[in-house]
């Protein structure tokens, strides 16, 4: 659905059909979009840039068969959730995912993350513990250990394109023009080469274009990015680096292609450091930043096995 006179789709375009239900769900304050599928144990997938819920796709349905509630919802800003001003930081977007948990009726989940969501998901394992029973993060390194990693320069010549992103309105306007495609652009960037000449990539790129172009989505998605370089020397940025020493009980699985020229493997690879409890990492070769999308069938088995352990 495209909203009257300017070509925009609306919220509505995100709430694509599929063997899934889509739900509302009351959290810390907004009401974040849901799609939720099968019964069991909670499973909570949290997804990242330039993505939305449907990024999931292939889990929900996977990780249903294999006896889970799956849920996937749109982070405050992105898709069919709501989009106030403010409230685009790690704290208050691990504050939302663990409200929803408690929405949902559960005390605790299995949480899975991607791109931003996985710093979500790191970041409500060391702030909200009893929220998470098992974690799993996708493409994301610990945000202290990525913070640290921007020393490094070719981490830094990898995510050189954020620092566009610190710019005032630009990029939204880019995201939101039709006659300019940044997220086709990135998404063929980051993903690995099998990926991306199949008819799959295709369609995951006009979903996540359409998506931007969600009034005020492109704005909560740059707005993440903001507050990540602005609160870097910041009394607020400080002080949550400070509170993620928090060692990480859960359990933890770490998925990373090996191929993800945005978040380094090498860069990710030391996360460990944070984690008291269990941990795995799996690289799968051949892959870019999109493992549950680029190798699903892969990804799906994985978090299965390590959700049901």
């Amino acid at each position: 659905m495209t909203l009257p006179g300017e070509g925009l789709p609306d919220a509505t375009s995100a709430l694509l059909p599929g063997p899934w239900s889509h739900r509302d769900v009351s959290a810390n304050g907004v009401r974040l979009h849901a799609a939720e599928a099968g019964e069991g144990p909670l499973v909570l997938l949290l997804h990242g840039f330039p993505e939305f819920w449907w990024a999931w796709r292939s889990q929900l349905t996977g990780l249903a068969a294999a006896g889970l509630r799956v849920v996937a919802p749109d982070l405050r800003g992105y898709g069919a959730s709501d989009k106030p001003p403010r409230g685009y930081d790690l704290p208050t977007a691990a504050a939302d995912a663990a409200a929803v948990i408690r929405s949902l009726g559960e005390t605790e989940a299995v949480v899975v993350g991607s791109d931003w969501g996985g710093l979500v998901g790191w970041t409500m394992a060391a702030l909200h513990p009893r929220t998470v029973r098992r974690l799993v993060v996708v493409s994301a390194a610990h945000p202290r250990l990525l913070r640290a990693g921007m020393s490094n320069a070719q981490q830094r010549r990898a995510m050189a394109y954020a620092v566009r992103f610190q710019l005032p309105r630009l990029p939204e306007r880019r995201l939101t023009r039709a006659d300019d495609d940044p997220v086709a652009e990135l998404m063929r960037r980051w993903s690995g080469p099998s990926w991306v000449h199949t008819a799959d990539f295709a369609e995951a790129v006009e979903r996540y274009r359409s998506a931007a172009r969600i009034p005020q989505a492109a704005y909560g998605a740059m707005e993440y990015y903001r507050w990540a370089g602005r609160s870097q020397l910041r009394p607020d940025g400080l002080r949550f680096a400070r509170r993620m020493a928090a060692p990480v009980t859960a359990p933890t699985l770490q998925v990373h292609g090996a191929q993800d020229p945005h978040v380094l493997p090498a860069t990710a690879r030391g996360s460990d450091r944070y984690v008291a409890g269990a941990h795995r990492w799996l690289e799968l070769p051949g892959v870019g930043h999109f493992p549950h999308e680029e190798a699903p069938d892969e990804v799906t088995a994985a978090i299965a096995d390590w959700a049901t352990a």
